[in-house]
């Protein structure tokens, strides 16, 4: 794989999807139904998912792609390929909460590698470079120049007293009785794969989801998260999060950086 090409293709095409799905976020309707499964859809997934398909098909035709739109066309068995969740947080995107992100990130082997999420209405843009470290970009994001980046790192954290970040619309009984075996110093809710990146820039030590979620929801914050020095592993046995899994779908699992004194307990 060609990363430099791979990274400045997976920010451009972030970008013009942010663009995509801002315009539609900025009207009265936004084209809102329900999936088979009874989750919203909009325009602007549909809009972001073709645009960030057709772009990364024309450039890497031969890499398997996997998206949440899409996702019921592929066929199982890849261990490396491209993924993709357009817009990542619906539910606060239809309720105007500005918690929603464009996640695209590359497999390899099972172990995301590459990865770029972008959050348009918080003005927000973290990816890894070419070698694989992860960084934030501050300017004005123009597609074809990227702006000032500064290098992201996990925080050395302190487990008496942790700075916790939890899901904003999916929280539960479960997730707050696992957090409540740490001692928390501060304690945020954050939408979508943002959660990841406030681990890796070190605004929170932990994030647990012991909850339903799909790979494309969570590659490209892994990625961001794993170039910055943290950790992604299953809740059960702790082993790392891994990829290409029947159905794309994840067990529960912790983000968190190293050093975290890790719990057991909850469920499984």
């Amino acid at each position: 794989m060609d990363h430099p090409k791979l990274v400045t293709v997976m920010r451009r095409l972030a970008l013009e999807a942010g663009d995509a799905i801002m315009e539609i976020y900025g009207r009265a309707d936004m084209g809102v139904r329900e999936k088979a499964d009874d989750s919203p859809v909009t325009e602007a997934d549909e809009a972001a998912d073709g645009l960030i398909s057709a772009g990364l098909q024309a450039v890497f035709p031969d890499i398997p792609l996997v998206t949440e739109e899409q996702a019921a066309s592929h066929g199982q068995d890849v261990d490396t390929f491209l993924i993709v969740d357009p817009l990542d947080g619906t539910k606060e995107f239809v309720q105007r909460r500005g918690d929603f992100t464009v996640n695209i990130a590359y497999v390899e082997a099972g172990v995301p590698v590459r990865g770029v999420v972008y959050a348009p209405a918080k003005g927000r843009l973290f990816y890894t470079d070419a070698e694989g470290r992860s960084v934030e970009e501050a300017g004005d994001f123009a597609k074809e120049t990227p702006g000032e980046t500064k290098a992201l790192s996990v925080r050395a954290p302190d487990n008496d007293a942790l700075l916790v970040v939890a899901s904003k619309s999916h929280r539960d009984k479960a997730t707050d009785d696992y957090i409540g075996q740490y001692r928390v110093a501060d304690m945020k809710s954050a939408g979508s794969s943002l959660k990841f990146c406030l681990v890796a820039t070190g605004e929170a030590d932990l994030y647990p989801r012991l909850g339903r979620t799909m790979e494309w929801d969570t590659a490209a914050g892994h990625a961001v998260l794993s170039g910055a020095g943290g950790q992604v592993v299953r809740f059960d046995d702790r082993e790392p999060l891994t990829y290409g899994k029947d159905g794309f779908a994840n067990p529960f699992f912790i983000a968190h950086a190293p050093g975290v004194a890790l719990k057991h307990g909850g469920s499984h």
